[in-house]
């Protein structure tokens, strides 16, 4: 029994050391998962417009190029 209260009593002591060395999730950390998905999931058409105009820009500077590579 004594064994078991101290060890016990260890973990007690460096639960936030144990937590972050062994990248343990925490009851707070799971509450909010939910809404921090709901918030990415929200993202993801901002995201894809972005990368959109992103990939429209660059097939103008590729055209660009190669017309200044015609050039000389």
């Amino acid at each position: 029994m004594i064994g078991k209260k101290y060890m016990n009593a260890y973990v007690d002591r460096r639960m936030k050391s144990i937590v972050e060395e062994w990248d343990l999730s925490r009851k707070d950390d799971i509450a909010d998962f939910s809404s921090r998905l709901d918030a990415i999931e929200q993202e993801i058409p901002r995201l894809n417009q972005s990368k959109k105009a992103s990939m429209e820009k660059l097939m103008e500077l590729e055209i660009r190029a190669r017309r200044l590579k015609e050039r000389v």
